[in-house]
């Protein structure tokens, strides 16, 4: 009964995302799904609300009856929050109307398409006092966690130099475009933005890089492309990066590089030792220290720091991965909600708020900004 209750814009037939976030959500057993308008076609939306066994009336022909008539419901029935997991175009205009009708917002990223309608969004957060969460689901991995902290206990030492790659093959086809729906939609700028490749993907391993370092990317230069002839939005980007700190960065993210799935890695350097993580690996973190022998670590092991192990649900060896990680960020959110219940504050944990969607809209903005100067420094 204590259950955070939770709706869902989109995930209807056909989407990719929304199955995963209805997975995490449900994966811990602190939120229920008891609405949602899960796609524009209200068959399709009643198909899939079938399915899922939601209750008839509460399936909803789109986000603005599913939050007229949710609002008129007993304040212990109707939902709490809603999962936006549609195309980037619609992410703003749904979390506005939901913070105006009182429901706290998880968003899939990014946030908006431009930093105008994210920092329109912040002043609504603000405004609202609800809570509203960021879907970067690599914060979630116990291991990201631990490679954070160990670089806040001053492990590595100052930070210095980072590498940070996201690539992909699944868009080197030239037919592809047109024949798959994920494709379409992230190809389109009226539907994905200003950016495919560095939107998508790049934003991942930019917003990683500065999860773990514990420090914010102030500087950009940028060189995105187009490999596939005809396409409005890039598919491959290298990016320079400096840090407040005076480190520096380099970000590869590619959709076009064959062969490869969902190759997240990252390097820190600092001037006392090194880390590295990959998500394809996600249970280990090798650290160096200085000149001592490399240390594996691994991920549910006694030698953790406790905010790691407290994202670990099984023994040391049993994998936990994307859909764990992703169950994660739920679990820590639907915890804020909880506390938010009873008190004014509540922390979203490793979870991104609305301020990292704003810095990271910056991100993105100066990416293209450099790009378009011929690749020149961009601040953010």
């Amino acid at each position: 009964m204590n259950k955070v209750r939770f709706g869902m814009i989109g995930g209807g037939p056909g989407a990719f995302i929304g199955h995963i976030h209805r997975i995490a959500a449900a994966l811990d057993g602190e939120l229920t799904l008891v609405c949602g308008a899960f796609s524009q076609n209200l068959e399709k939306s009643i198909t899939t609300g079938q399915q899922l066994g939601i209750h008839p009336e509460r399936i909803y022909a789109n986000y603005s009856e599913m939050f007229e008539r949710e609002n008129a419901l007993p304040e212990e029935e109707r939902m709490e929050c809603v999962a936006i997991v549609t195309p980037n175009h619609l992410h703003a205009e749904i979390a506005l109307a939901a913070l105006q009708h009182g429901f706290h917002v998880f968003c899939e990223k990014p946030a908006t398409r431009t930093v105008e309608e994210c920092e329109q969004l912040q002043n609504a957060v603000t405004t609202s006092g609800k809570l509203f969460g960021l879907a970067h689901t690599y914060l979630g991995y116990p291991m990201v966690v631990e490679a954070s902290t160990r670089v806040k206990q001053n492990a590595i030492g100052t930070v210095q130099k980072v590498v940070v790659e996201y690539s992909q093959g699944w868009l080197a086809d030239i037919n592809f475009d047109q024949d798959n729906k994920q494709a379409n939609w992230r190809l389109d700028p009226a539907r994905a933005g200003l950016s495919c490749c560095m939107g998508d993907i790049g934003s991942h391993a930019a917003n990683l890089s500065e999860f773990i370092c514990g420090e914010k990317i102030t500087q950009v230069l940028a060189d995105l492309g187009s490999v596939v002839p005809g396409r409005q939005l890039d598919d491959d980007a290298s990016v320079f990066l400096r840090y407040e700190n005076g480190a520096r960065g380099v970000l590869i993210a590619s959709q076009i590089s064959i062969g490869e799935e969902n190759n997240l890695r990252i390097k820190v350097y600092g001037d006392k030792g090194s880390l590295s993580w990959q998500q394809q690996e996600p249970n280990t973190l090798t650290i160096y220290e200085g000149q001592h022998a490399a240390q594996v670590l691994r991920a549910g092991q006694g030698y953790l720091s406790t905010s790691a192990l407290d994202l670990c649900r099984t023994p040391p060896g049993h994998p936990e991965g994307y859909i764990e990680a992703f169950a994660n960020l739920y679990r820590q959110f639907a915890l804020a909600i909880k506390t938010q219940r009873e008190a004014d504050k509540a922390s979203l944990g490793s979870v991104c708020g609305i301020e990292d969607a704003v810095h990271g809209m910056k991100i993105l903005q100066a990416v293209i900004d450099s790009n378009a100067a011929g690749n020149t420094w961009q601040r953010i």
